[in-house]
Order: structure tokens, then C-alpha cells, then sequence
């Protein structure tokens, strides 16, 4: 038996034990392959909720709708209303805590079958205020109990022919770019998706993060990508950067470092 059948097997016993169920998806390779082997096993017993907001990347939605055509799940599209939550809005270092409080509420409201996150075990060593949320909501993590690290999802995306989700770059939610105690704006929010989106078609980068500071922009590239923008081409692409903007804003161009609009020191 290869590894990913192991891994299989022990999903499997994680979803036998927790029927009916409901998967929390939000368009990423975690959930979206958690929900896509979650169907094989589960069929009619599962259920999968997505939140669309302002938060999530338009492409998230779009892929979520589009496997879910292909592949018969049956999905409802919600709203967690975490945008009518000022203590989410003020956008605290633990602003997680908050936006997963409401999407795990309002999922509770709607169906009372077994609630699945796709956390993995790499997610456990970072600070994740969300996992707070999910353990008063008693949200299972079918990949923390296989002991599936990121790297293994994404072979087991792989195994299934989910090329694209195994190839599939990380990308948390768009709150994530805004430097902690800057207020989250819905506005701000779709202009982060537009600036990204529109250096994903120019530049195709490994890494890209449109980071919202109390200085300006800063967009964040991986080092190739970085290396490879003349002069040039860091005027044009800031001048399209502030317009996805909506007009003159300050914008930089740095190196990618993972998480690096979060400042802790600023939790409210």
C-alpha cells in the first residue's frame, strides 16, 4: 500500500465515523481536496458550505462553483456575516478568530451534520487564532487526524488527476494583506483580488501578495519574479497597481515573507 492509500484509508475511517457531514470549503487545495475525497466516500451524506465575501478571491469562488458543477456535490454558497462584525472589521492580530466564530456559527445554524475543516498538520505550528473557533464549534480536521502534512495533500491531490489543485498556490484570505489594526474595508479588499489577479496574467510569480500598509502598497514577489522586473516595468506595473486601486497610491515592490502584515503586538 503507497502512503497515499494510507492516507486514504485512515480519511476514509474519519469519514465513516462522522455521517452525515458538511465540508467548509474555501478554494483552496486543502479544503477543495477534502471535500473532493470527503465525495467519494460520502456521497449524499455530505454537504459543502462556501463563503463568499469580499475576503475570498473572486477565482476561489469561481473554482468552487466549477467542481462542484463537475463533480455533484451538493453546495451551498453562503454569507458567514463576518462583515457585520466590528470586532472582525477592526481587524485585530486575532481577526481569525472572528471571521472562523462566524462562518462556524452560521454553518451550525444551517445543518447539524459533522463540520470538516481542511487543516493540515503544518497549519498546527503557526499561530491560528481560527483553531480556537473551531474547537468551540467542535470542527473535526480529517487531515490532522490522518496526520497529513501540506506536502501529502497535495499528492494526494495528484493521485486524483487534481493537477490543478496540486499545483494550486497557497493564498489565504484576502484580510490576511491588510496590516493588523488597518480597518477592514470590502472595497479594499476587491482592489488587493484586482492588483493580484492582474499580476498573476502579467508576471505568472510563485508568490504574490498585495500588502495594504499605513505607508501605501507594498506588493510582495517571490525573488525570481522580483529579479527578473526592470525599472521599467516596476513604474508601469505600480502605476496599474494604484489604479486596481481606484487612483494615486504609493506602491513598492519587496521580497515575499510569509505573513508579513500581521503584527502581533497590536492584538486588541
Amino acid at each position: 500500500m503507497t502512503t497515499t492509500e494510507t492516507f486514504l484509508a485512515r480519511l476514509d475511517a474519519v469519514f465513516d465515523s462522522a455521517r452525515p457531514a458538511a465540508v467548509a470549503i474555501s478554494g483552496g487545495v486543502d479544503s477543495m481536496t477534502l471535500a473532493f475525497v470527503a465525495h467519494l466516500r460520502l456521497g449524499a451524506d455530505l454537504t459543502m458550505f462556501h463563503a463568499a465575501s469580499a475576503a475570498v478571491p473572486v477565482s476561489a469562488t469561481e473554482r468552487v462553483r466549477d467542481y462542484a458543477a463537475r463533480h455533484g456535490w451538493d453546495l451551498r454558497v453562503i454569507d458567514a456575516g463576518e462583515f457585520a462584525d466590528e470586532r472582525y472589521l477592526a481587524n485585530p492580530s486575532n481577526r481569525c478568530f472572528f471571521c472562523k466564530s462566524n462562518l462556524y456559527g452560521a454553518l451550525s445554524s444551517l445543518s447539524k451534520a459533522q463540520l470538516f475543516s481542511g487543516t493540515n498538520i503544518d497549519d498546527l505550528g503557526d499561530w491560528r487564532p481560527g483553531l480556537k473557533a473551531a474547537e468551540a464549534r467542535n470542527v473535526r480536521h480529517p487531515f490532522v487526524e490522518a496526520r497529513m502534512s501540506k506536502a501529502d495533500v497535495r499528492a494526494m491531490a495528484a493521485s486524483h488527476g487534481l493537477y490543478d489543485l496540486a499545483e494550486l498556490p497557497s493564498a489565504p484570505c484576502l484580510s490576511s494583506r491588510i496590516e493588523t489594526a488597518l480597518r477592514i474595508d470590502p472595497q479594499t479588499l476587491r482592489a488587493v483580488d484586482r492588483a493580484e489577479t492582474l499580476i498573476r496574467d502579467e508576471l505568472s510569480p510563485d508568490a504574490v501578495r498585495c500588502r495594504v500598509r499605513q505607508a501605501g502598497v507594498v506588493v510582495e514577489l517571490d525573488e525570481p519574479t522580483l529579479s527578473r522586473l526592470s525599472d521599467n516595468g516596476r513604474v508601469e506595473l505600480a502605476r496599474r497597481v494604484s489604479e486596481a486601486f481606484g487612483g494615486p497610491q504609493p506602491v513598492q515592490f519587496q521580497a515575499y515573507r510569509r505573513g508579513s502584515a500581521f503584527l502581533r503586538e497590536q492584538s486588541a
